[in-house]
């Protein structure tokens, strides 16, 4: 019965030198991403490249598994290699990725900042607060907590139906109507709820490191002699790109995290207890409540307006 290494061979459908060269010559044309992390997941262990060292029989009479483990030793740190090579096949989509993700996060952070709806809102907001709590120690407050948005439909009015949210919404709707639709300042904001900063920080160090441990092979490779003179020249040319984009995405980078921090501090908290995170759910949830409770107030003003013209008639 076929070992998953004799199996990961018969899909690879090319002989064995013709696949080493290929992973030399880092042509992602030939060898695929998958078919890498394969060669990776099947390389010999320490004890199984010893006991090859020791085989002095007829190459033919080893099975699959054995000469494809062979092959693999006649390069010197192949595994090394077999990750910069997986390295640099996957390094476009993932720096795209990730520049993808600090996009939607600098987004967010400048649409809040920049909404000048959503201010306003913020301004009514506290003078209803001020005006609910006149006379009292609480009365006289120049801001309010951020969490703070999220209790407005906690409070309700006497007949249980109406909360401080649905209340704030018939106000801004007969006194200040084109603020109703200040949602629409913050498009990336839900996508980036969906954003750790902290899975940010692994993702900009993963490919740092990836880099890194690819220019450490680059200078190993340079002293293997005629056998990585093709995969040194092909890997010295693809980290001279990745480095000028990778400088430009480091500073971008920490530009993303300020701007992810003075999200809390625009809004006086500390970003330590108040992260990007929170922030960004929280005014995603009052963007949800807002939307819904101004929702359930126009069908009760059309459920009356139907009520009233059945009156009339």
């Amino acid at each position: 019965m076929a070992n998953n290494t004799e199996i990961m061979l018969a899909k690879l459908k090319m002989p064995l030198p013709d696949m080493v060269a290929a992973i030399l010559a880092m042509n992602d044309e030939l060898i695929d991403s998958d078919q890498v992390e394969d060669c990776l997941k099947f390389y010999p262990t320490n004890e199984e490249m010893e006991q090859l060292k020791k085989f002095t029989d007829d190459y033919e009479t080893l099975g699959k598994r054995e000469q494809y483990f062979l092959e693999l030793m006649k390069v010197p740190r192949m595994d090394a290699k077999l990750r910069a090579f997986l390295f640099k096949i996957k390094f476009n989509v993932q720096l795209s990725e990730f520049k993808t993700s600090l996009n939607t996060v600098n987004s967010a952070c400048d649409e809040v900042r920049r909404s000048t709806k959503l201010k306003e809102i913020m301004k009514r907001i506290l003078y209803l607060g001020n005006t609910l709590n006149q006379g009292t120690a609480r009365g006289a407050a120049v801001g309010f907590k951020l969490d703070s948005l999220l209790i407005l439909t906690d409070t309700r009015a006497s007949d249980s139906k109406m909360t401080l949210m649905h209340y704030l919404c018939k106000k801004i709707a007969s006194k200040s109507p084109s603020l109703l639709d200040f949602h629409e300042d913050l498009v990336s904001l839900e996508a980036a709820t969906e954003i750790e900063l902290k899975v940010l920080a692994e993702e900009m160090q993963s490919i740092t490191m990836g880099l890194e441990n690819a220019k450490q092979e680059l200078d190993a490779s340079a002293n293997d002699g005629p056998i990585s003179q093709g995969f040194h020249k092909t890997l010295k040319e693809f980290i001279g790109q990745a480095e000028t984009e990778m400088a430009s995405i480091t500073e971008f980078y920490s530009i993303v995290c300020r701007n992810a921090d003075a999200l809390a501090i625009y809004f006086g908290e500390d970003p330590t207890r108040c992260p990007f995170e929170q922030a960004t759910m929280t005014l995603l949830n009052f963007v949800r409540l807002f939307r819904k409770c101004d929702e359930e107030n126009r069908k009760q003003e059309a459920e009356m307006e139907e009520v009233k013209g059945v009156n009339v008639k």
